[in-house]
């Protein structure tokens, strides 16, 4: 692959003036901000970092990228766990630049241009009292997380990002610019539900939006960590009659030193319950109502709120620059068993930001057939996700080990699939088992048609055949 060095001045001058956005070289006073992603743990330094300003800027960094032979990394929110959003000696294509959202309150939708944040999207959207299914921390981009599938506060009662999404364009590896939708292009559509960057670089989302807020009942309990047994029990029964429009999340965790913890509890084991309810707030509140009476909370956040704050809560716990590993599944149960590991390896994380989410699915998630997208395991009653993480410079390695061991630990309660977007990097049979070998082979037959010789690979990747 061509490398800065071979990069000539002419060369790169020729494709600036084409560009409507900025480019940034390394040197450039721009350079360091600019090739930072959200997880510290990836220091990439690529060639150019092409800001795209629209399309056609897309476009024509794609061009530029094949016909350089460089490596291409592809940026929205720069959340990607994997560091996928940069690269050594390539081209970012950086959509981060590329804000526009707007939305049309008859029609119950909005289109977001591909460096859309989950913020700034629902900022556009709650003005009208609407939201579709967002990340569960704000700062994350609307792009990676609906190719992805999409987890998030509202998918109970309304579904995965991916399920709501109505259209897209993408620019495909030989500069096509496609509109794929259920009516035009279907099969790309249905691949771009799930299977991630591989086809294309999206440049707007089309989503359909649902009546939710502006205020909804929503927030966190904190139980002391020694409790996590008793308490994941009463959760594996409170999650069989909860009404679709709850949505919730078991995090175990270290008390973080922050303002609505007790200074006592910093830095102790914590359990927390959290949950959103998308309908009426006093209703949502007679359903969480079960998670505040289990006695002596360490902390009750739960209230109604606005569904803005609820979206951004849990944002400063994971701050840019974050150094972060993911290991994840899906339950084929929540039996004692996994209860007990996870219990015990909460204990003994190896860092305080290190968490263990339990997240349920169900209600219009396992609505959707199965192979009406390329996002699996839609029957899972649970998605685990074991996340390493810390603020310090160095040790990352040793809390990738405790992750590693819990995860090879609780497996015999998995199913062995995974989520795409809590995949770390981690091979291809890794993300054959997140599709399974079904849609696997039918995101391959895809992979041929759009990108036959893998331009997108920096990537959950599905190699062309």
């Amino acid at each position: 692959m061509a490398t800065q060095g071979v990069l000539g001045a002419a060369t790169l001058k020729e494709f600036e003036d084409g560009l409507h956005g900025e480019l940034i070289r390394p040197g450039d006073d721009a350079y360091d901000e600019a090739r930072s992603i959200w997880n510290g743990a990836h220091d990439a330094r690529p060639a150019v970092i092409a800001r795209c300003a629209d399309s056609s800027d897309v476009r024509h960094a794609i061009g530029f990228a094949r016909s350089e032979g460089l490596d291409v990394a592809v940026r929205g929110g720069s959340h990607s766990i994997p560091g996928f959003s940069t690269v050594d000696d390539g081209i970012v294509i950086d959509l981060s630049p590329m804000k526009g959202v707007t939305v049309d309150v008859a029609a119950r939708t909005a289109r977001a241009e591909g460096g859309v944040t989950w913020a700034e999207f629902d900022a556009a959207t709650q003005e009208h009292g609407l939201a579709t299914t967002g990340g569960l921390v704000s700062t994350t981009g609307v792009a990676g997380f609906t190719l992805g599938g999409g987890i998030g506060w509202l998918m109970r009662k309304y579904g995965l990002a991916c399920d709501n999404l109505r259209s897209a364009e993408v620019i495909t590896a030989d500069g096509q610019i496609l509109t794929a939708s259920t009516t035009e292009n279907p099969d790309l559509f249905w691949g771009l539900r799930g299977g991630g960057g591989n086809f294309g670089v999206v440049t707007s989302f089309e989503f359909d939006l649902h009546p939710v807020g502006p205020t909804v009942a929503a927030g966190p309990v904190f139980y002391p960590g020694d409790r996590t047994e008793e308490i994941v029990r009463f959760y594996r029964e409170f999650t069989r009659e909860v009404p679709d429009e709850l949505s919730t999340l078991v995090n175990l965790i270290t008390g973080p030193p922050a303002p609505f913890i007790p200074e006592d509890w910093h830095g102790k084991k914590l359990i927390a319950l959290v949950g959103c309810y998308s309908g009426d707030p006093e209703e949502g509140m007679k359903a969480m109502q079960p998670l505040r009476d289990l006695g002596d909370a360490v902390a009750d956040l739960v209230s109604p709120m606005p569904y803005v704050q609820m979206e951004s809560l849990l944002d400063a716990l994971w701050p840019k620059g974050t150094q972060a590993y993911m290991k994840a599944g899906y339950f084929r149960e929540l039996d004692d068993h996994a209860i007990e590991t996870m219990a015990r390896f909460h204990q003994n994380a190896t860092s305080p930001a290190s968490e263990i989410h339990i997240q349920q699915f169900g209600g219009a998630i396992a609505r959707v057939g199965e192979e009406e997208t390329a996002c699996g395991e839609r029957q899972a009653p649970f998605v685990l996700n074991a996340i390493a993480a810390t603020h310090e410079p160095t040790g990352l390695e040793t809390h990738i080990d405790w992750a590693q061991r819990f995860y090879a630990e609780i497996e015999p309660s998995l199913t062995g699939g995974a989520y795409i977007n809590f995949l770390s990097s981690e091979g291809e049979d890794r993300v054959k088992a997140a599709y399974g070998t079904e849609k696997f082979a039918r995101l391959r037959a895809l992979k041929d048609r759009y990108d036959p010789t893998n331009l997108f690979h920096l990537n959950q990747n599905i190699p062309p055949s």
